[in-house]
């Protein structure tokens, strides 16, 4: 288990103390109000047990989703994308050993592509005000996909955290891996079946790239299917009908999802649009991942850590719907406020 931070340790210690005050106190009251004392345990040890989950437990789970989108756009034969977001490496919960074992249990689910979604840092700190351990973790975490291995290779596209830490550094990183960075631009994906676009837009808190999937599918020739990676959901307003799937991450699928409440906090507008899971907006596609790590704080509540194998089929008809898709209403990019 990844070493905890600061507020981990004060959270496990309030709660230890509490269950020694109600130790304490059931022992003096238990013979005279045995039923008192039993109900005040239970609600007591209730809270404490759900905390325990989720800041220790959940954050350290593993699912693996799997899901099926039939697109009215996609040709060819199906696609198996490995998705994995927000590992957030250096922060509570995920340190270069875990991403290490999340790596391998991908290359075991035998993908054909693996799409990198952004937040690779952990924290919002630009890397010049790190210590140079903090600095070497984020990178080594990058390295790590290095061993990554899929037919038609690994992608990726960066996240607000790491515009923060630093884009340029990130980028070379990536460089240095063998891994190629999609920031507003297409590239051809040569397969058995016929050839589709991979395409990427830059980060929507990027310093020297300005969002825009216009650019990024500037160069993708009408006629060939596209897949578009972000690591926001926003970008997801402005896709046009061609595109057969956006995928995205950014939005931890809420981290906290509370029974009967919901999810108090979204990420930005456009992932209190489309939260989590699979999404069909006027025959458009969209699948966004809850990702790995944690941000702000380090726990999950009802939101476990994922990695996601989505299967990218071609409608047999022009009607049919995604397979675990909810209709959700449009909006326009404008509209939607980088507020995370």
């Amino acid at each position: 288990m990844t070493a905890p931070n600061g507020l981990v340790w004060f959270l496990g210690a309030l709660a230890l103390g509490c269950l020694f005050l109600i130790a304490g106190f059931a022992r003096r009251t238990s013979r005279r109000r045995p039923r008192l004392t039993a109900a005040l345990c239970i609600l007591a040890l209730a809270p404490w047990t759900a905390g325990v989950w989720t800041v220790f437990i959940e954050p350290e789970t593993l699912r693996v989703r799997e899901v099926t989108i039939e697109s009215e756009t996609w040709t060819g034969p199906p696609l198996r994308l490995g998705l994995m977001s927000d590992t957030h490496v250096g922060s509570p919960h995920m340190d270069l050993a875990r991403l290490r074992r999340v790596i391998a249990r991908m290359n075991a689910e035998q993908p054909d592509i693996v799409l990198l979604l952004g937040d690779y840092a952990g924290g919002d700190l630009a890397a010049k005000r790190r210590t140079p351990a903090d600095r070497e973790a984020v990178l080594a975490g990058v390295a790590a996909f290095r061993a990554l291995h899929s037919p038609l290779g690994t992608w990726a596209v960066l996240g607000n955290h790491d515009s923060w830490f630093d884009e340029a550094v990130l980028a070379r990183a990536f460089e240095a891996a063998g891994i190629p960075l999609l920031q507003n631009r297409s590239v051809a994906v040569a397969r058995s079946g016929g050839a589709f676009t991979l395409a990427g837009v830059a980060d929507m808190r990027s310093r020297l790239l300005q969002t825009s999937v216009q650019e990024a599918l500037s160069a993708a020739p009408e006629g060939r299917p596209v897949i578009l990676m972000s690591h926001w959901p926003d970008p997801f307003a402005e896709t046009p009908q061609r595109v057969a799937l956006t995928v995205a991450g950014h939005s931890h699928c809420g981290q906290i999802d509370l029974p009967l409440i919901g999810r108090p906090f979204s990420a930005s507008p456009g992932a209190a649009l489309w939260p989590c899971g699979a999404y069909r907006v006027a025959g458009r596609d969209l699948f966004v991942t809850g990702g790995l790590g944690t941000s702000v704080v380090p726990m999950r509540i009802g939101a476990p850590p994922e990695i996601v194998i989505l299967t990218l089929k071609a409608s047999p008809n022009p009607v049919a719907k995604s397979t675990n898709a909810r209709r959700e209403p449009t909006a326009s990019l404008a509209k939607l406020t980088n507020t995370a």
